[in-house]
């Protein structure tokens, strides 16, 4: 899986400057970009956000074909929610469109435009972050240099490791009901068959969740205590500047929308 192991994808370029930052410096960028746009829904910081980060992608390692195939969670969540912004907000300025009952405005147009920026300037640090960190290096940096728990980091980096091995059940289980002429026709039977295949994925998933715990805990991972860590998680100054440039970049898309007076504080 891909998605989770970064060295097995031919589109990403994992020697570029920001992909061999530290985890915890990627994280901590993805927080304050997210923080920033979480103040307030308006097009211009959420925009200018964006396309600074879209700027920066070329020191992210990321190819453009890679970069859309990983995006696709993010725009099937970004587009249907700035859609329902859009006709089903509230009405303001001038009436651009009627469907049936419902008006779209150019104030309605404004705020899905918004929130669909926002969702994608947000989402798209992560994915440079899921795309360009393998999961150990993950783990060791969390434990490292935030000194998390040793037992919740271990957990969690069982837990990823998991769902790469769900991936590969789940094509197994539709490779196996084809085979047995299992699952009906038409949008009814491919509810029908998908319904099948979670539950049937779910049972699995507690099977193999009970073997693996039971493995951790007798190869002593379940042992409270200080533990030793055999790959280092150093940080350096360009770790430091990943963060310092998150934050210019949070500072100057809030600059833009006060500049232009669409920001406005959602506390307030």
């Amino acid at each position: 899986m891909t998605l989770l192991d970064p060295a097995t994808d031919p589109g990403l370029d994992l020697g570029a400057p920001l992909a061999r930052a530290n985890p915890v410096a990627k994280l901590a960028a993805s927080s304050v970009v997210a923080l920033g746009l979480l103040l307030s829904v308006d097009p211009v910081t959420a925009g200018v956000a964006l396309a600074l980060e879209l700027l920066a992608l070329p020191w992210c390692g990321i190819r453009p074909r890679a970069l859309l195939r990983r995006s696709a969670v993010v725009l099937l969540g970004a587009v249907p929610a700035g859609v329902a912004a859009a006709v089903f907000g509230e009405d303001a300025g001038a009436r651009l469109a009627a469907l049936g009952p419902l008006d779209v405005t150019s104030g309605s147009l404004t705020s899905g435009l918004a929130i669909t920026l926002r969702i994608m300037a947000i989402g798209l640090p992560g994915i440079v972050l899921l795309s360009t960190t393998d999961p150990t290096d993950l783990a060791d940096a969390l434990a490292q240099r935030l000194h998390l728990p040793a037992r919740f980091t271990l957990a969690a980096l069982a837990a990823v490791r998991l769902l790469g091995v769900l991936v590969s059940e789940w094509r197994s289980l539709t490779l196996a009901r084809r085979a047995r002429g299992l699952g009906g026709s038409g949008p009814v039977g491919a509810v029908r068959t998908a319904v099948g295949q979670v539950f049937a994925l779910l049972v699995l998933a507690i099977r193999r969740a009970a073997v693996l715990a039971t493995t951790m805990e007798s190869r002593g991972f379940g042992v409270r205590g200080e533990r030793t860590w055999a790959r280092p998680s150093p940080w350096g100054v360009r770790d430091a500047v990943l963060v310092a440039g998150a934050c210019l970049l949070t500072v100057v898309a809030i600059a833009a929308g006060v500049r232009a007076g669409t920001w406005h504080l959602l506390l307030s």
